[in-house]
């Protein structure tokens, strides 16, 4: 590549947010139930950090960004890695951090947030980590950092380096000075840190500690800010009210435009996207600004601040942008580039395993003890066996009909969707059906569910979700829920269904053991091949 292929570098903090939807943030001593998010899981897993943020906004505004800094090699950071890639961020990335950044993030209904970070590699950053990527930064027009979760002695060493290789600088305030040099490094490295910068975008939440005196007024406090350390321009957000600035060529409020907020979190972080966008697209400062602002606002309808879908987040800002007209660069293709797939799929599996993982922290054992007692108990009255599902989980019953009979629990498999048009018929009172389902709450298998309960069978629901009808009306319910499913789109059935397998395997093991199942009842069910050779102790040859 050559030098200043890019319009925008930035380091910074790369995060994983982990959103929580909340009745309200609650103080201390406090406590609430998680609201279920729109799936019906409490959990939302989401691309974040201030800088990833707004970088990923510039790029679905059309400009060639590159982010470069510390990770590890964890299933966070390549969930991270794998979200750049999709947008066509250039990446410079170290894996040898001690974790990759995690943020968790509560939401109440108005949109409020409460975050609490944990900075993991990017606090890990030194000035000597940021001076390896001196070639890096040469190759943006701009560079932009953070004062969040990145060390003062790293943002100067960035800053340093940009000026050195002729780029302009901007630099994202977005903690209070107290908490920064708390935290991050001392007063006079933040001091030299903001003099150096020649955009300083602060929260109005941030700033206002620097100047008590403006009372809280946004412009006061961007000429105030611009008068003492010198910036060329200082422009500070101010929520729903907008922004203001204080520039050689403008000073004054730029309204925002109204919306609903779903969650605030990232709106300053896409509102920098913006205003990078508009910068590099030759727009004066009132008119960048107002680019800025209809970024903030149309992450604010979101859940969760990056642009997990480009053209929408486009579309969307540019639906409520009211200035000048501007000419952006082509959307990302937001394709995965060429050689990335091993990427992808490492990605994918990751998730796979953290999510059971965590499923593992989750099993009720007594449930487990009421399933077998439950199945064992119908065996000793000549009852059966049934596995059954609809959609995805469909396959998983047919494999745990196979599996459960190889194992000693002779089990048949029960369509879920002929259920109801009488292939029920093959349950009797007293058996047991097997029912799986992620949401635990799909039409046709209610059908099917209430079907069978008619006919006298006794349910062991394997159920995403707890609270979900299945779990509720079953006699026994096994969780086999997961926060996640991996993949570029986390749509598809891939987390879940690697659950239900796990659950279900793991009852057969269960039972197995209980029934005192032995080798040689093993092989007098799969006397062939590899298997049966084992059951016998033979040895390959």
């Amino acid at each position: 590549m050559s030098p200043a292929d890019l319009a925008v570098v930035g380091i910074g903090s790369m995060a994983v947010d982990r959103i929580r939807r909340v009745p309200r943030i609650l103080g201390g001593d406090e406590k609430a139930s998680v609201l279920p998010a729109a799936d019906g899981s409490p959990l939302e897993t989401k691309v974040g950090g201030v800088v990833l943020n707004h970088l990923g906004w510039a790029a679905a505004l059309g400009l060639r960004v590159g982010i470069f800094g510390r990770q590890a090699d964890d299933a966070p950071g390549r969930f991270l890695r794998a979200a750049m890639t999709r947008l066509g961020i250039a990446t410079e990335i170290d894996l040898d951090g001690s974790a990759s950044t995690t943020a968790e993030i509560f939401v109440d209904p108005q949109g409020a947030r409460a975050i609490y970070m944990a900075p993991g590699a990017t606090s890990e950053t030194t000035a000597e980590h940021v001076r390896a990527h001196a070639a890096f930064i040469a190759r943006g027009r701009r560079l932009t950092t953070e004062v969040s979760q990145l060390p003062l002695p790293a943002v100067l060493e960035a800053l340093a380096l940009a000026r050195e290789a002729g780029a302009s600088t901007v630099l994202d305030l977005d903690l209070p000075p107290s908490d920064a040099t708390a935290t991050l490094g001392s007063e006079a490295e933040l001091d030299r840190a903001l003099r150096a910068a020649e955009i300083l975008k602060p929260s109005k939440s941030a700033a206002a500690e620097l100047f008590p005196d403006a009372d809280g007024d946004a412009l006061a406090i961007a000429r105030a800010t611009r008068d003492r350390y010198g910036n060329a321009a200082v422009v500070v957000t101010d929520g729903a009210a907008g922004c203001a600035v204080a520039s050689e060529g403008f000073e004054g409020r730029v309204p925002a435009p109204r919306v609903e907020p779903l969650d605030t979190t990232g709106a300053g972080d896409a509102f920098l996207g913006g205003l990078l966008v508009g910068l590099d697209a030759g727009l004066g400062w009132e008119d960048a600004a107002r680019l800025a602002n209809a970024c903030g606002a149309a992450c604010c309808e979101k859940l969760g601040a990056f642009p997990d879908d480009p053209a929408a987040a486009r579309a969307r800002a540019l639906a409520l942008y009211d200035g000048a007209p501007v000419t952006l660069g082509p959307a990302p293709s937001a394709r995965p580039a060429p050689g990335d797939g091993a990427h992808e799929a490492l990605g994918t599996m990751s998730v796979m395993v953290d999510e059971l993982s965590r499923l593992l922290d989750e099993v009720d054992a007594t449930a487990f003890d009421a399933a077998v007692a439950l199945v064992l108990g119908a065996e000793e009255k000549q009852r059966r066996v049934h596995v059954t599902g609809v959609g995805k989980p469909e396959h998983v019953a047919r494999y745990a009909a196979s599996l459960l009979s190889s194992t000693g629990t002779a089990a048949t498999f029960l369509h879920g969707t002929e259920a109801i048009h009488g292939s029920a018929g093959q349950v009797a009172p007293g058996d047991v059906v097997i029912a799986i389902s992620n949401s635990g709450d799909t039409a046709e298998l209610r059908g099917a569910v209430e079907a069978v309960q008619a006919l006298g069978a006794q349910i062991v629901a394997v159920a995403g979700r707890p609270d979900s009808w299945l779990a509720r009306a079953s006699q026994v319910s096994l969780h086999a829920g997961v926060s996640r499913e991996g993949g570029g789109l986390g749509l598809a059935p891939r987390a879940s269904v690697a659950a239900q397998v796990l659950v279900v395997a793991a009852l057969s093991g269960a039972l197995e053991r209980a029934r005192g199942f032995t080798a040689a009842d093993y092989l007098a069910r799969h006397p062939a091949g590899a298997l049966g050779r084992s059951a016998r102790g033979e040895t390959k040859d």
